[in-house]
């Protein structure tokens, strides 16, 4: 098998309800269908697992030697400004052959801003669905 040299992480808040996690792992899903060449890790701060740092340490387990951090965040909260820089710092401490590349987060993305208000059109032409 090739090794990996590119490696993405996303990077999501975590819940206690596993169930949460589902849209986040069929990202993952996608990605790595329509990447192949590409590591994709789903990390977690907090409640679930794995987090930050032992993503990124599989990543660089693998060989990828370029990893791009994009945070699942809708806004760039406290989380995304504060804890994650400080997340970061350390793999890069531990991993310091590894380039860990942070990116914005992704509700703050235009294409992503878009598809959300496109989504929120269509959903005001359909009928609605009953409440879970």
């Amino acid at each position: 098998m090739t090794p990996r040299t590119q490696g993405l992480i996303l990077f999501a808040h975590g819940a206690r309800d596993p169930r949460w996690a589902a849209p986040f792992e069929a990202v993952a899903e996608r990605l790595r269908a329509t990447h192949p060449a590409m590591a994709v890790r789903l990390a977690f701060l907090e409640f679930m697992s794995p987090g930050l740092g032992e993503a990124g340490a599989q990543l660089a387990a693998e060989g990828c030697d370029s990893v791009a951090v994009l945070p699942m965040f809708l806004g760039a909260g406290g989380h995304v400004r504060k804890d994650l820089p400080l997340l970061l710092d350390a793999m890069r401490a531990a991993h310091p052959l590894v380039r860990f590349t942070l990116h914005p987060a992704i509700g703050e993305i235009d294409s992503v801003v878009v598809a959300m208000a496109d989504a929120a059109a269509a959903l005001l032409s359909a009928p609605a669905a009953p409440a879970p």
